[in-house]
């Protein structure tokens, strides 16, 4: 008999969070990424620009895990005006042994969420200065709120400040944090007040044009770029390249499509030039930080090695609670015929 397990958004909030095992599982999959036969192909992408829409597809296999993920995520972000989320999407987890489906996870962009924000915690945890206690979260949506949460997983904050173009949206934001986090979060209107003096810095937007100014960067300050998962997005001044210490999570990926990219093509970086990737340095391979004064930014664009991670990650989870819908994929196959 082959089963699958069938789980919904609804069946997945209450077995995974945004906790320390998911930023672990997040971390040790980086870290495979340098050190193990990882198979990871080029993201697959579609876009649907009369919506603004685009569709990409991920995976990636891991050795050591039992299974292999293949995410498909969906972004359209004209959705708010309609009243619906920008983001939703699947992850179908296949056994790496047999090839079978073990689970579909019906979680419309709920685990993505999760794997981004630990990712930003991975990020946080190995560059910013173990000390770091203010944080600037630049965007007011649902990354801006799980990326504040995840660093208070790793780093002592006390304090946050949020930016984003709709103030009234980074004013509820920030009551919403303050109340669940238990620290003072305010919403400013300048996003260089909100940067200045914070020890980290978090970009969350889908912005096509540069957010964060070279020249606002300080000494010590670590940044995390997480918006730019496309090619015609770009939150940080190119410029800034020549102040900071970079990291990638892929850096053939970045060099196509993340940050590095729009410094590549302002003729600042050349192509080919070499960095570290966030896996090497978790695992020893490749410094990050050296220096308390350094300013380093890790250019985070999404690798199906978390969509993997987080899969497996998931369905343990489910399994161990007994949550989720079996069904006889074999036996249903018959049906239809």
């Amino acid at each position: 008999m082959s089963q699958m397990l069938v789980l919904t958004e609804a069946d997945l909030r209450p077995l995974l969070r945004l906790d320390a095992r998911a930023v672990d599982s997040i971390e040790a999959a980086f870290a495979a990424l340098a050190t193990k036969p990882v198979a990871m192909p080029p993201i697959l992408r579609l876009d649907i620009p009369e919506h603004r829409g685009e569709v990409d597809v991920k995976t990636a296999y891991v050795p050591g895990l039992n299974g292999f993920a293949i995410k498909v995520s969906p972004g359209f972000f004209d959705n708010p005006m309609l009243g619906l989320p920008s983001l939703n999407g699947l992850m179908i987890l296949f056994s790496t042994r047999t090839g079978l489906v073990e689970a579909l996870l019906l979680d419309n962009g709920y685990l993505t969420d999760v794997r981004t924000a630990a990712a930003g915690a991975v990020a946080a945890r190995h560059l910013s200065r173990p000390e770091s206690g203010v944080a600037a979260i630049l965007g007011a949506g649902m990354q801006a709120k799980l990326q504040l949460e995840a660093l208070t997983l790793v780093r002592p904050i006390r304090e946050a400040r949020i930016w984003a173009r709709d103030a009234a949206k980074a004013d509820a934001t920030a009551r919403d944090l303050t109340a669940s986090l238990g620290f003072s979060v305010i919403a400013l209107a300048d996003p260089r007040e909100a940067v200045s003096g914070a020890d980290i810095v978090v970009t969350t937007t889908p912005a096509e044009r540069p957010i964060l100014s070279a020249d606002w960067l300080e000494p010590g300050q670590h940044v995390t770029a997480m918006g730019a998962d496309s090619e015609h997005k770009n939150e940080i001044d190119p410029a800034a390249f020549a102040r900071v210490t970079y990291i990638a999570d892929r850096l053939s990926q970045t060099r196509r499509l993340g940050e590095l990219h729009h410094a590549i093509s302002a003729g600042l970086i050349a192509a080919d030039a070499p960095f570290a990737e966030l896996g090497e340095v978790i695992a020893g391979i490749k410094p990050g930080r050296s220096r308390p004064d350094e300013i380093t930014l890790a250019d985070l664009t999404g690798t199906g090695v978390q969509d993997t991670a987080i899969a497996n990650l998931a369905l343990a989870r489910a399994r161990d609670a007994g949550a989720g819908r079996p069904i006889d994929t074999k036996a249903a196959a018959g049906d239809i015929a």
